[in-house]
C-alpha cells in the first residue's frame, strides 16, 4: 500500500510527432499525398514506446573505445549498444542523409522542407544520432567541388542502407561520411590549424597532424582542412583503404561530454594518412561553406525539435498532475509559463523550416537566395542559443521527476546546449552576419523586403528598427549579436504572419518585438490567451 502511484501521468508515448503537432501538418500542407502518409508513419514511430526505449538505450550505454585487439594490434574501433545501430538504421533508411540528393517526383520543389520534417521529428526522439547523418549529408555539398570524388562517394553515400561494418568503402553496402575540422589550438580559426599535407604519388597527399573533436568517428571517410603549400586547403580522408589496411587515424581517446551521449566524439591523431584534395588548393574554407550552410539548418532544426519534445512532456505532465485539487495546467502562472513557451517553439520551429524553404527556392528565386545566404547564421545563432534556457523551463515544470534520468527531460537539457557550439558558437555566427553584411549589403535588403512584406502593415516600426541596427553594426562589431537578435525576431515575427497564426503571431510580436525587457517565461499578461496558445499547439490526445 504505500507504493501505490497516485497522481503521476501516464507515460507520453503512443500518439504522433507529425498528426498530433498542428504547425507541423500545417508547414506540410503542400506535400504530395504521399509523403504526408510517409510523415504520419514517421510521426508514429518517433512516438511509439519501443522507439523511446531505444532512445532511453543509447543514451544509457554509452560508445566505447577498443584501441586494440586482444593480441595487442591497433584497431581502433568505436563500439555502440545495438540501440544506437537501430535508430542509425531507421534514419538513414528514410532518407535523413540522402534524400536532398534524390530525384524521387514526390518531393520535387520540396526536398529541404520535406526532409527537415522528418528531422524534426527524429530530433525530437533522439538527436545525438543524427550528427552522422547530417555530416554524411552535408558533405557531399562540398564533395561537388571535385566531380570525381562525388561520383566515386555519392552512389554509397545515399543508398538509405546503413553498414556500420569495418570494410574498404568499395566493398559496403551504404557509407557515411564525417567531418574533422577543429583542433585544439585553433578551434574555429582555420588559419591557425597546424595539420600539415604533402604531395604524394598519384595526385594524392598524406596528411600529418590531429583533430581534436571529431563527431561520428566511425564514419568511412572525414573531410578534413589541412595546411597545403597553397595554404588551407578541403581533404577527403579515407579511415579505411581499398586494401583493407587502417589510414593511420588513430583514436586517442573519445569526450567525456555534457550531452549528444549516445554519439561519440573523439580525438584523432595521424600521421601520412592518405587523402585526396577536394576543391581548388588553397580554398579550404569556400569549399566547406556549402556544407556548413547544411549543417547550421540541421543544427536548428534539431534545437527547435528538443525545445518541442521538451515542452510537450511538460504540458503532457500539466494536464495529468493535480494539486490543490484542480489540474496543473489550470493554474494561471504555470498555463502561462506554458504558454510562453509555446509561442517561443512556435517562433523558432517556423523560423528553421522558413530557411529550409529558402534552401528549396533560392535556384529561382534572387530574395530567397539572399535570405538563404544572410539569414543562415542568424537562425542557427537564435534557435539553438535559446535551446538550453527553453528546455531548463520546461523540466522545472515537472519538478524533480524531470531533473532525473528515469524519464527523457534530463537527456534532453543536456542535449540543448550542444548544436549552439557545433559549427560556429553564438559570437562566430554573429560575425559572420556582420560579415555578410559588410560584403553583401544588398542581400539584407532583400531580407527587409520579406519581412516588411510578411508583417504588413504594422511592422513598418520594426523594419525601421531592423535598418538602423543594420546601420549601427555597420561600424561596430560589438553590435553583432543586437543585430542577429533582432533580425531573427523579427523573421520569425513574419513568418508567424505568414503562416496565419493570428492571436499567436500577436503575442508573440508584442512580447518579443514591443515587450520590455525579459529573462524568464510566463511573462504573458491577461490581454493574451494562454489557454487557446497552448490548446492550439498542443492539443489534448486520447
Amino acid at each position: 500500500m504505500t507504493h501505490e502511484v497516485t497522481n503521476q501521468p501516464p507515460p507520453h508515448a503512443g500518439s504522433n510527432a507529425w498528426r498530433d503537432d498542428p504547425l507541423l501538418v500545417q508547414l506540410s500542407e503542400e506535400f504530395s499525398p504521399v509523403v504526408r502518409k510517409d510523415l504520419d508513419s514517421a510521426g508514429r514511430f518517433a512516438m511509439s514506446a519501443e522507439a523511446q526505449d531505444l532512445a532511453r538505450l543509447a543514451n544509457s550505454e554509452l560508445p566505447r573505445l577498443r584501441t586494440h585487439d586482444r593480441h595487442g594490434r591497433r584497431i581502433d574501433v568505436v563500439e555502440f549498444h545495438p540501440a544506437y545501430h537501430a535508430l542509425m538504421r531507421r534514419s538513414v533508411a528514410t532518407g535523413l542523409q540522402s534524400s536532398v540528393w534524390e530525384n524521387g517526383e514526390a518531393e520535387t520543389g520540396r526536398r529541404h522542407q520535406v526532409r527537415a520534417v522528418r528531422f524534426y521529428m527524429m530530433a525530437q526522439l533522439e538527436s545525438p544520432h543524427l550528427k552522422s547523418i547530417t555530416t554524411t549529408s552535408a558533405a557531399l555539398a562540398a564533395l561537388m567541388a571535385s566531380p570525381k570524388l562525388f561520383r566515386e562517394w555519392a552512389p554509397r553515400a545515399t543508398t538509405r542502407k546503413y553498414d556500420p561494418a569495418q570494410k574498404p568503402p568499395v566493398e559496403k553496402t551504404g557509407l557515411t561520411i564525417g567531418m574533422a575540422l577543429t583542433e585544439k589550438q585553433g578551434g574555429s580559426d582555420a588559419e591557425g590549424h597546424s595539420t600539415r599535407a604533402e604531395r604524394a604519388e598519384n595526385g594524392f597527399f598524406r596528411l600529418t597532424g590531429h583533430k581534436w573533436f571529431v563527431s561520428a568517428p566511425m564514419s568511412d571517410a572525414f573531410l578534413m582542412l589541412a595546411q597545403a603549400p597553397e595554404g588551407p586547403s578541403c581533404f577527403l580522408v579515407p579511415r579505411i583503404l581499398s586494401t583493407g589496411q587502417a589510414n593511420g587515424l588513430r583514436i586517442q581517446r573519445l569526450k567525456e561530454k555534457l550531452g549528444d551521449r549516445s554519439g561519440a566524439t573523439a580525438e584523432l591523431e595521424f600521421a601520412g594518412a592518405i587523402a585526396e584534395r577536394v576543391g581548388a588548393p588553397g580554398a579550404g574554407q569556400k569549399t566547406i561553406m556549402d556544407m556548413v550552410t547544411l549543417t547550421r539548418l540541421d543544427s536548428a532544426l534539431s534545437s527547435a525539435a528538443i525545445m518541442r519534445a521538451a515542452l510537450a512532456e511538460a504540458v503532457h505532465h500539466a494536464r495529468h498532475r493535480r494539486i490543490q485539487g484542480h489540474k496543473l495546467i489550470d493554474k494561471p502562472v504555470m498555463l502561462r509559463v506554458l504558454a510562453d513557451l509555446a509561442l517561443e517553439v512556435a517562433a523558432t520551429t517556423a523560423l528553421a523550416f522558413r530557411l529550409a524553404r529558402s534552401f528549396d527556392r533560392a535556384a529561382d528565386d534572387r530574395a530567397e537566395a539572399a535570405f538563404a545566404r544572410a539569414m543562415t547564421p542568424v537562425i542557427k545563432y537564435w534557435v539553438c542559443k535559446i535551446c538550453p534556457t527553453v528546455v531548463c523551463e520546461a523540466m522545472e515544470c515537472l519538478g524533480g521527476g524531470g531533473y532525473v534520468d528515469d524519464g527523457p527531460m534530463a537527456r534532453l537539457f543536456r542535449d540543448s546546449a550542444a548544436n549552439a557550439m557545433w559549427e560556429g558558437p553564438g559570437n562566430v555566427a554573429a560575425i559572420e552576419s556582420l560579415r555578410v553584411l559588410r560584403q553583401s549589403p544588398g542581400l539584407f535588403s532583400e531580407v527587409m523586403g520579406i519581412v516588411e512584406h510578411d508583417l504588413g502593415p504594422g511592422g513598418k516600426g520594426t523594419v525601421g528598427v531592423l535598418r538602423a541596427a543594420l546601420e549601427v553594426a555597420q561600424s561596430d562589431e560589438g553590435s553583432a549579436r543586437i543585430l542577429t537578435e533582432q533580425l531573427a525576431l523579427s523573421t520569425a515575427a513574419a513568418e508567424l504572419k505568414r503562416l496565419g497564426a493570428g492571436r499567436i503571431a500577436d503575442a508573440f510580436i508584442e512580447t518579443r518585438l514591443a515587450g520590455q525587457w525579459r529573462t524568464t517565461y510566463g511573462m504573458l499578461d491577461s490581454r493574451h490567451d494562454a489557454r487557446l496558445i497552448v490548446d492550439t499547439l498542443y492539443p489534448e490526445t486520447a
